[in-house]
């Protein structure tokens, strides 16, 4: 018996000990599981991203300039890029952000792999599953802030938020997304984790100024190391991504805040000065290691505007715990030192504006586009991830369900700690405080969710912790009193689970959607992979490489792989043979890693108002112009004519040698183009003849009298160049189908006025019969408003719908291949005469050449160039395109994909009466290099009038009239579903520019 009861109480004993080990250790298993599942749920799309041939697949437009940096850094490591020749042509770019830390740690890990000389599928493979490694090596830090608010179960808490939440930080870190955005979120919450524990050891070990004085090392050893740590934790922040410079402001907030809170509660501010002093002067040290561009306050690229930032919080802090100590020798109210700290804040806020106006100007500008949600320009507002979003309670819910909220009561119970008689510590207010800060940098700018979820997940864990001890819930709960557990208290448990995770997991997740499913659901950019890469592998394979055109062999000193170095007044010299691509900014990476040529403009957001300038350019007179000031080193944007000639005398051999047009440009993101340059998108979609903001009636509208029909973008893409002298198409994307593009407007019409909408009409002063305006989604007073405009990307179906819509006029319809690539040429000019031209013709008399073209994907269609004749008969014109196809890449030009089907019908007269006819060749060389051609043997002979023939144009689906379609019908990846204008949501942007954000 007594053998018995021994084995039991041995038993219980190795019971216990169990619990107890298990208890200490239990979360180790957990957070491996937890990491396990979100790798797992971030990799289920890889092969998507894997292809036949081994080209790269990527899902994002920085996607693709960070494999050209980690392309880069492989063949050089070490070293990342110094200066970039192969974007923002002629100046190149100092490219910041991009070649960081980040890749360097990826190419160092495809290093490991590859023993050394990793192959490019290598790089490839490694660079895909970073991504979801780094997303999973967030739960690490993210697990030990919880368990530093909540306890180990409050770790454990806060890594499961993080795993299941949706949204930002989940799109942005599966396989393919290969941007920094996941490396900020690790290495932010590595450094405020650093930061929490080194102001929970100062406050242990309080150092204080005396200390220091007397070099008492031994008191100071331990808070140093960590203030150390903390301090590089965040330069390894700001090597990663320069704008992680926000963090030192966000530090800089909270030492304020901290030095005055420990001061008004009779504590010494000395302890959390020291952290703040050594932390931040540490970062200061490194950064200025780190600095690329001495002269530079921008916060994209390693400049002055980190070291200096840091320096600043760093002496503030010493300057605060003094001046503290200067308040104590002069007996003044406590209380008054807020308000003097304010107070001097406030000066030298204003003594940096009149001193440092571009410092000032960064800090305040960097503050309100990213961290503030107001005070954004119109041009941030063109990049869709700048953007703030449309509901923000939505957008959080959407994404972190109600955990978001209970984020906030977590917020509240750290407040009120005081009020239960327990002590706030300064990691506490720092959580509170950069909180705070993510919540309005989250409401700022969409994008910056996936920075929220590091305070929804570690926040969440004091809520757990405080919440639970109101019901007398031991945490660290022993088996004797987890069998003491009452009922209620696992039903407040069951409850706090609930509701922190329900609305993230399946069958009442928010959206419908659980986190794998959202993941699994992504896959390779449409645009990149499907639209955009034959036009540029055509780029790269049928045009000379940037340096050898024409005559000149210079692209052995454009190595794509090359080391360069970074220009004094930052504007590099091309060699001869040099030449650039003209584009909108969103395409710019692609047409670096993918062409391999060299674009004007780039999600950097280099270039784009001079782009802008270009695409919305009303005449080709005006896009010639804006070419050659760009050639000269000067912006055309907001220039006039005059100016234009006056600036372009400039210009050297720097020139744009080719311009691609994609759909997209073509319609939705036509209104963000005009947001970089004027006049604005209303000029463009305002009828001719009318003044901007001059009510208009809808039947002013017709097809083709809208100045955005007159822009070289639109007579690129639309019309083939017809009637231009200096541009030809030379390629179009068939593989990506055809573009259906329709401009159409809301307006109601009287049969549409009914009810309570003709009651708000009569209110606003509308009779019967009158025309009524809606405009931004709402009815405006008579002559006071127009119909909204809309250029857009639709199909067939869409097209039906508007046209039965009594809300929406169907105004016009084109329809073009998905992308074209057009060249600049010199255009051979034509010359004739027709002799004895009065006797038959008269005075007024018009020469035209027309000549059919057939293109890569088997369209045909005609240009035609006219001009009067002069009064002894004789005639010049200029056209771009040749009837032979002599020239091709190894001559130093363009092998073209559009050739003609014959020679140049060349006409003098009206069509349809008597005139002169003859036929001509134009040869290559004649139209690349501007040679002069002369046009003879005319017979006299009755002119055909088109009108009674089939006209190439109308047969090749390029254009439709005002009310109907080809019934071409666009792929189902580019239809969109509605019929609201795109504002230039459509686009992405890079951090590079935010100008950046790319």
């Amino acid at each position: 018996m007594s053998t018995d009861t021994e084995h039991v109480e041995e038993d219980s004993e190795t019971s216990s000990s169990l619990l107890e080990t298990w208890s200490d250790w239990y979360h180790i298993p957990v957070l491996g599981a937890v990491m396990l599942f979100m790798f797992w749920v971030r990799t289920q799309a890889y092969d998507r991203f894997v292809t036949e041939d081994g080209s790269p697949a990527l899902a994002g437009v920085d996607s693709w300039y960070h494999w050209r940096t980690i392309e880069w850094t492989a063949e050089n490591y070490p070293n990342t890029m110094p200066y970039e020749v192969w974007t923002g042509f002629p100046e190149g770019n100092y490219v910041g952000q991009f070649g960081t830390l980040f890749d360097q740690l990826i190419v160092t890990v495809a290093m490991i792999v590859g023993l050394g000389n990793p192959s490019t599928e290598t790089v490839y493979t490694v660079a895909l599953l970073m991504i979801p490694a780094m997303a999973a090596l967030v739960a690490i830090p993210v697990f030990y802030a919880g368990r530093r608010l909540g306890g180990t179960l409050g770790g454990i808490v806060s890594v499961l938020v993080l795993a299941l939440a949706k949204g930002q930080f989940l799109t942005r870190s599966t396989v393919g997304q290969l941007d920094h955005h996941v490396g900020e979120v690790l290495f932010m919450a590595i450094a405020v984790v650093a930061m929490m524990v080194a102001l929970t050891v100062a406050e242990r070990d309080q150092p204080i100024y005396e200390l220091v004085v007397d070099r008492d090392w031994d008191a100071l050893r331990t808070s140093t190391i960590y203030s150390v740590l903390a301090g590089v934790a965040l330069t390894l922040y700001i090597w990663v991504w320069p704008s992680a410079v926000l963090l030192v402001g966000i530090f800089g907030v909270f030492f304020a805040v901290q030095l005055c809170f420990d001061y008004l509660r009779g504590i010494s501010p000395d302890h959390v000065a020291f952290v703040g002093a050594v932390s931040l002067g540490v970062t200061a040290i490194l950064t200025l290691l780190l600095m690329e561009q001495p002269g530079s306050t921008s916060s994209t690229s390693f400049g002055l505007l980190q070291p200096l930032a840091a320096f600043l919080v760093a002496v503030g802090c010493v300057f605060m715990a003094w001046v503290a100590r200067q308040w104590n020798d002069r007996d003044i109210e406590r209380r008054y030192y807020p308000v003097a700290i304010a107070g001097l804040i406030a000066a030298a806020l204003l003594a940096m504006w009149l001193l440092l106006p571009s410092l000032f100007d960064s800090i305040v500008g960097n503050a309100t586009r990213r961290m503030l949600p107001f005070g954004g320009t119109a041009t941030d507002l063109t990049i869709s991830e700048a953007q703030p979003p449309e509901n923000f309670l939505d957008s959080v819910f959407s994404e972190f369900g109600s955990a978001f909220y209970t984020m906030l009561a977590g917020l509240a119970f750290i407040v009120i700690r005081p009020l239960f008689g327990r002590k706030i510590r300064a990691e506490h207010t720092l959580v509170v405080v950069w909180t705070l800060f993510l919540i309005s940098m989250a409401a700022t700018q969409v994008r910056f969710s996936y920075y929220l979820v590091l305070g929804v997940a570690v926040v969440n864990a004091a809520f757990v912790a405080e919440f639970v001890r109101l019901f007398d819930l031991d945490l660290q709960a022993s088996l004797e009193s987890i069998r003491g557990i009452e009922t209620y208290q696992v039903i407040v448990l069951f409850l706090v689970v609930i509701l922190l995770f329900a609305p993230l997991l399946p069958p009442i997740a928010a959206d419908d959607t659980t986190s794998w499913e959202q993941a699994n659901s992504t896959g390779p950019s449409y645009d990149a992979t499907m639209v955009w890469e034959g036009s540029n592998e055509w780029l790269a394979n049928n045009t000379p490489a940037p340096g050898n055109w024409g005559e000149h062999e210079n692209a052995d000193q454009l190595e794509y792989f090359g080391s360069y170095d970074r220009p004094a007044d930052g504007d590099y010299d091309y060699p001869e043979g040099s030449y650039g691509v003209m584009s909108w900014w969103d395409y710019g990476h692609l047409i670096t890693t993918q062409g391999e040529r060299i674009p004007h403009a780039n999600p950097f957001q280099q270039n784009a108002p001079s782009a802008s300038a270009f695409l919305t350019a009303e005449s080709e007179e005006r896009g010639e112009l804006v070419l050659d000031t760009i050639a000269a080193g000067e912006n055309p944007a907001d220039k006039s004519t005059e100016e234009l000639e006056s600036l372009s005398e400039g210009a050297t051999h720097e020139q744009m040698r080719y311009v691609m047009v994609d759909y997209e440009m073509a319609a939705g993101k036509f209104s963000a183009i005009t947001a970089w340059s004027g006049p604005n998108y209303e000029h463009y979609v305002t009828p001719s003849g009318h003044e901007d903001g001059e009510p208009v009636n809808i039947n002013d509208y017709q097809n083709g009298t809208i100045p955005y029909y007159d822009t070289m973008q639109s007579q690129l893409y639309f019309d083939d160049a017809d009637g231009l002298e200096h541009y030809r198409t030379v390629h179009e994307n068939a593989d990506a189908g055809t573009a259906t593009i329709a401009t159409y407007a809301n307006v109601f019409v009287p049969g549409a006025i009914q009810g309570q909408v003709a009651q708000e009409l009569q209110e606003l002063g509308y009779q019967e019969g009158d025309v009524i305006y809606y405009q931004d989604g709402e009815f405006a007073a008579p002559g006071e408003g127009r119909p909204s405009v809309a250029i857009q990307q639709m199909g067939f179906q869409r097209i039906q719908s508007i046209q039965q819509n009594p809300t929406q006029q169907l105004l016009g319809v084109r329809s073009a291949a998905a992308v074209k690539t057009f060249e600049r040429v010199e255009g051979a000019t034509l010359t004739g005469t027709v002799d004895d031209a009065d006797d038959v013709l008269g005075n007024e008399t018009t020469a035209t050449v027309e000549v059919e073209l057939e293109t890569n994907a088997g369209r045909t269609f005609n240009y035609t160039q006219e001009t009067e004749v002069a009064e002894d008969g004789s005639f010049e014109l200029t056209v771009p395109y040749a009837t032979n196809d002599e020239l091709g890449v190894e001559d130093g030009y363009t092998d073209s994909a559009v050739e003609a089907t014959g020679e140049y019908d060349v006409t003098v007269g009206e069509p349809g009466e008597t005139g002169y006819a003859a036929e001509t060749a134009v040869p290559e060389t004649a139209v690349v290099q501007g040679e002069t051609i002369t046009v003879d043997g005319f017979e006299q002979t009755e002119l055909e009038d088109p009108d009674e023939s089939e006209d190439g144009n109308e047969t090749d689906g390029n254009e439709t009239d005002g009310g109907s379609t080809d019934g071409n019908e666009t792929d189902g990846g580019n239809e969109t579903d509605d019929g609201n204008q795109t504002d230039g949501g459509n686009e992405t942007g890079s951090d590079g520019a935010e100008a950046e954000d790319n």
